[in-house]
């Protein structure tokens, strides 16, 4: 049971059930008193045109005994004299309730006496004059028993003020059985049509959810396909709609493949930094080797400079480490124009043409994105490289240029991947390990800016690197 209500076509099914079924509860209700409410009004209706039929022939004095209404066809009826005397009745009258007498037997009739102040028990009656009858009737519920059937009625009160018998009140009842089988049929409609609706509400719920559903347990399936697969290059189907569904397909093939990209990224990483290390190491072994056997052959620059070298590759990797586990940098303020000066201090061919510009971030971050550029443009370069620090709106803008052949537009993109080299024929003593750029970008993103290449005004390479002012 738990399982089956913690999906969600369960759920969406047992609510749109309960809200049908208060709906319509709350709708059978109120049918079910809109219609005892008329069928009441039209047998109130009906009870008192009988009671002013019979009130009329009182008051052109007809005598009790040749009254038409008292039949019994019609319903019953009561008239009522002074101190609720019952002076008339219906013919087969056994028993009566929901009147001012419950007698189904005529009193002997008794001339009434005007002047007499407690003759009457309504000290606020309306006055009429005789041979007038009330204009206004009053209503009441109860039940008759006529020649041994016993039924509801809906009684109407009629008063009537004659020439020689004085007020008289009649009382005409109205059947209340085609109200009560109205009511009760129609409450074995809903008890019986309510349960089948619900059902068929419930089912079509179901059936609307599983279909509304079904593409995303298709999702469900394939991403722990993929899971169990491992094979990151599978996608989720997408269905052909404009739904929040088809939005999640989609969402989630664009994080795939952003998956993708990185785990493959990480490989190439990881073999590329094996490759790169692999060399180094090789040919520092090979020369300890010589040197053991043969120690007047030892080639020491050559040994320290393998050495140097891959002290900086392994900086590298494990700045690049840091940058990929998501170090966040420093919140200091950082001068870009002193930073420009010192990185190009000792440099031979440098310029620097600098405005103040401060930035928030980290100093030694910084410094080794300027000195990675500085390092790449007297690589390339002919004989010189500019530096420029300026101030772009709410930007710092470092430019390094250099007058060497440049970058091709095709690749102005592909030289900030890790460990790329434009020239595959350049040895790596010259050429670096290809890590420069990457980390010098990656850096830029982490502090809010971007590293773009482009044409300098000398025909060569422009790296621009834009930062947020502090």
């Amino acid at each position: 049971m738990r399982r089956l209500f913690g999906s969600v076509r369960a759920r969406a099914t047992l609510g749109a059930t309960l809200v049908v079924a208060v709906a319509l509860v709350a709708a059978g209700a109120a049918v079910l008193l809109s219609l005892k409410s008329n069928l009441m009004g039209e047998a109130g209706t009906q009870a008192e045109r009988s009671a002013r039929a019979v009130a009329s022939e009182l008051a052109a004095g007809t005598p009790y005994g040749k009254l038409s209404g008292l039949d019994g066809d019609d319903g019953p009826v009561q008239v009522l004299a002074e101190k609720k005397r019952l002076v008339a009745a219906s013919e087969d009258l056994e028993k009566i309730s929901g009147t001012d007498s419950d007698r189904v037997k005529p009193l002997p009739s008794v001339t009434p006496r005007r002047d007499d102040d407690d003759d009457s028990d309504d000290h606020e009656e309306e006055a009429l004059e005789p041979g007038e009858i009330a204009g206004e009737s009053t209503f009441s519920n109860g039940s008759a028993t006529i020649d041994g059937d016993t039924q509801d009625y809906r009684f109407a009160a009629v008063e009537v003020e004659t020439h020689d018998r004085g007020r008289l009140k009649v009382y005409a009842g109205a059947p209340l059985a085609a109200e009560h089988g109205a009511v009760q049929t129609a409450l074995t409609v809903m008890l019986i049509g309510f349960p089948l609706l619900l059902g068929v509400v419930a089912g079509v719920t179901w059936l609307v959810t599983r279909r509304a559903l079904r593409p995303v347990e298709g999702i469900r399936r394939e991403m722990a396909a993929i899971t169990a697969s491992q094979d990151l290059a599978r996608r989720v189907p997408e269905p052909q709609t404009h739904d929040e569904v088809a939005r999640l397909a989609r969402t989630t093939n664009e994080t795939l493949a952003a998956l993708e990209t990185s785990v493959e990224r990480q490989r190439r990483f990881v073999a590329d930094a094996s490759h790169e290390l692999r060399s180094p190491i090789a040919s520092l072994r090979t020369q300890l080797e010589v040197a053991a056997a043969h120690p007047e052959l030892l080639d020491l620059d050559g040994a320290v400079e393998d050495t140097v070298r891959l002290q900086r590759l392994a900086a590298d990797l494990l700045l690049l480490a840091r940058l990929d586990a998501g170090e966040r940098p420093g919140d200091a303020k950082v001068d870009l124009a002193g930073l420009a000066r010192e990185a190009a201090e000792g440099r031979t061919g440098v310029t620097v043409d600098a405005e103040p510009a401060n930035v928030a971030g980290s100093r030694g971050q910084l410094g080794r994105v300027l000195a990675n550029l500085l390092d790449n443009a007297q690589r390339h370069a002919r004989s010189a490289v500019t530096v420029s620090v300026r101030r772009e709106g709410d930007l710092a803008v470092v430019g390094v240029a250099d007058d060497g052949d440049g970058v091709p537009e095709s690749d102005r993109e592909r030289i900030f991947e890790r460990f790329v080299r434009l020239d595959a024929a350049r040895s790596r003593d010259d050429g670096g390990a290809g890590l420069g750029l990457a980390i010098a970008r990656d850096v830029a993103v982490r502090h809010g800016g971007t590293l773009t290449a482009g044409q300098g005004p000398a025909g060569g390479a422009l790296f621009e690197l834009r930062l947020p002012l502090a």
